[in-house]
């Protein structure tokens, strides 16, 4: 595989490429595995409390898992150990997930929470150190492009085994075959996690002087924060992760129990949002890196809070696949610019440190959100009265959505202006940047890409 150079530093360089390797791979776990989660738990008959908690319960696990990985990074500096201690974890959890139901059937919901948990607390005790290497190891100005072409190449494979994984599963005729689909697809998920494992061990730590876990003083806190622009952020993804954590869990509940759609429909309307990232990832990385990552929260977080209500407006497949695709246009600028936006907020030799209490606070309210909306689908009815006349809705996940979007909606309008472009980038208004994405063209994007490549390999190659 030919890379594009990042670094002059050779061990910098080969790093980024096996970081590559690593994230292609997580990716085939997580198109596989994770995102199947939530089906493989309405397949062992769970009810919708018993999904709020799949989705809450790792949240708070993983919260506590951030703060260990940032103390550990603190008094070795081995963050590679550390992430490698993550994986090994994630990895092994991998078994009792595809094996536990078959040995405690009566049980096999609450065996699945707790080894998912436990999955997404070895996938946090690695993030902290891994954000903290990957932010020496990767180039400032360059970041937007490096990470948005390690995440097109995550998308694409996210995208492959999304597809893979939905296809098998429609071809099960009967329960028996479905469980042995699942079963098949989270042993290959582990097994691509064995091979990101292997790619993160071959890369680089570049050993930054260790900084102690400590606490600020509570005097001036207050001050600190209005003044911080990490807090601000901070503030910001965490209020942004409980309004989308309200309804999030539950899309799966509602096209699979609600909508009655098959595994062929549920995995072609999430592969539309992985395409869609896919197609548009470099661009949004191109725009990050030259405009700022602030205007890309910016643009695509005006849009993000419509997105729970309009699943009410009407259940027709093909709308839905519309939904989803301009769902993933949106989140995949949103994810992409926040999360070079930490790092341009977060000092490098206190990174552990500060994406641990990021991360921390983000895990807390999403396990708040998910509780929220755990809670509103038990009490809210799908049928009711209002002014005299009955009122049904498709499903009786409708006061999720409303509640999320109305949560988004004052999240974005209160939070996110204050936010400040804290690098050196040309100006440009959100509308305008939106119009350069409308420009934007899928296919030409490819065509050059393939082309870019064939240069590179043809001036690769040695006269005779």
């Amino acid at each position: 595989m030919t890379f594009l150079r990042y670094s002059k530093d050779p061990r910098t360089e080969q790093s980024l490429r096996h970081s590559v390797r690593d994230g292609v791979a997580y990716s085939f776990m997580a198109g596989a595995g994770e995102t199947y989660f939530s089906a493989y738990a309405l397949f062992l008959k769970a009810t919708t409390a018993q999904i709020s908690w799949l989705a809450a319960f790792p949240s708070l696990l993983g919260s506590f898992a951030q703060l260990l990985s940032a103390w550990l990074a603190s008094r070795t500096g081995q963050r590679k150990t550390i992430v490698l201690l993550g994986v090994a974890l994630q990895t092994l959890m991998w078994l009792p997930i595809v094996w536990l139901p078959y040995f405690f059937p009566t049980h096999a919901v609450a065996a699945l929470i707790v080894c998912v948990a436990l999955y997404y607390a070895g996938g946090h005790l690695a993030a902290p150190a891994w954000n903290s290497l990957m932010g020496d190891l990767v180039p400032e100005r360059r970041r937007g492009r490096f990470f948005a072409r390690r995440g097109r190449l995550m998308s694409i494979t996210t995208f492959i085994a999304l597809v893979f994984a939905g296809f098998l599963l429609h071809l099960g005729k009967s329960e028996a075959h479905t469980r042995i689909a699942f079963s098949l697809i989270f042993s290959l998920a582990a097994l691509a996690r064995v091979y990101s494992a292997v790619q993160l061990a071959r890369m680089h730590d570049p050993l930054p002087v260790p900084h102690p876990l400590d606490l600020p003083p509570l005097a001036g806190w207050w001050a600190r924060a209005r003044s911080s622009d990490f807090a601000r952020f901070t503030l910001f993804m965490s209020a942004m992760n409980f309004a989308v954590a309200i309804a999030s869990p539950f899309f799966a509940v509602f096209m699979l129990r609600d909508l009655h759609f098959t595994y062929l429909q549920y995995m072609s309307a999430l592969a539309f949002s992985v395409l869609l990232q896919f197609l548009t990832l470099r661009t949004w990385g191109r725009l990050g890196d030259i405009f700022g990552n602030r205007l890309v929260m910016l643009a695509t977080g005006c849009l993000i809070p419509v997105f729970p209500v309009l699943w009410l407006i009407s259940s027709h497949y093909g709308y839905i696949l519309c939904l989803q695709a301009l769902g993933g246009l949106c989140w995949a600028g949103f994810s992409l610019s926040a999360s070079n936006y930490l790092y341009d907020v977060s000092p490098p030799d206190r990174r552990a440190v500060f994406t641990a209490v990021h991360n921390v606070l983000s895990s807390l309210t999403l396990f708040a959100g998910a509780l929220l909306g755990g809670f509103l689908s038990l009490v809210v009815p799908d049928k009711f009265t209002l002014f005299g006349h009955g009122v049904t809705w498709t499903s009786s996940l409708w006061a999720l959505m409303l509640v999320s979007t109305l949560a988004r909606t004052a999240v974005v309008l209160g939070l996110l202006p204050p936010l400040r472009e804290v690098r050196e980038v040309r100006r440009l208004t959100p509308a305008g940047l939106m119009l350069r994405v409308a420009r934007f063209n899928a296919l030409t994007d490819m065509v050059s890409d393939v082309l870019a490549l064939t240069r590179r390999r043809l001036r690769a190659v040695k006269p005779a």
